[in-house]
């Protein structure tokens, strides 16, 4: 799988790109991630990428050539081009898994005011990762970015995708390790039991305990029960 990354930042994905999974990930070949700098696309004797929105207003614009030329310079029959936009459909677990089966991914992260409408045109989805405003979608992007990468086969092991977070609308349950008690708070006895089948019970039961606490909008008002 590729992912293209076009951003003002590229330096704030260094960290990231070199750091535990997404690191092991492209080192593997499981992933190709590449950052552009859309500035380099522009051609304005100051490599300018933005101006004054028409009508007034605060704030700069980005412009449309700039993106328009690295897009058509990255893109094949095979790419999905996102936008990281605050109007964009909220990031969910299953958009991720839908995203990992795609060969090439491109996202495209805005910054200042906002985008020309006219990118809008050549742009697939616009995906947010929640109801508020950050400074860019530098961030935004990382997040999606290694969402998708960690459920591509082969980065993680199946095993510990199985039981995760949101994969059947319930939370992960409770995890233990060494010492069996810590300031008088005790690991539960049945993880100690070695009954699979015990252990496996009370896990389920305690995904479903934990989501109607904490996560009833997930069930739907459904206990699961």
């Amino acid at each position: 799988m590729r992912i293209d990354i076009l951003t003002l930042f590229p330096e704030m994905f260094d960290g990231f790109l070199e750091t535990s999974i997404i690191k092991r990930a492209r080192e593997d070949g499981y992933v190709d991630i590449q950052v552009h700098n859309f500035r380099d696309y522009s051609t304005d004797k100051h490599n300018r990428v933005d101006d004054y929105p028409y009508g007034g207003g605060a704030g700069m614009v980005l412009m449309c050539e700039p993106i328009f030329n690295a897009i058509e310079a990255i893109k094949t029959d095979e790419s999905i081009v996102i936008m990281m936009s605050p109007a964009g459909k909220v990031f969910k677990q299953e958009m991720a898994l839908d995203l990992s089966r795609q060969k090439h991914i491109i996202l495209l992260c805005g910054h200042y005011e906002g985008f020309d409408e006219r990118i809008r045109t050549i742009v697939d989805m616009e995906i947010s990762i929640g109801d508020y405003v950050l400074t860019g979608g530098e961030i935004p992007a990382m997040a999606i970015t290694d969402a998708i990468t960690r459920l591509i086969p082969g980065v993680i092991s199946s095993n510990s995708l199985d039981s995760e977070s949101f994969n059947d609308g319930l939370l992960d349950y409770p995890n233990y390790t060494r010492p069996e008690e810590f300031r008088g708070m005790r690991v539960p006895e049945v993880l100690l039991s070695g009954h699979h089948k015990n252990i496996e019970k009370y896990r389920q039961d305690e995904r479903i305990r934990r989501t109607n606490e904490v996560r009833s909008d997930l069930t739907g008002g459904n206990s699961h029960e």
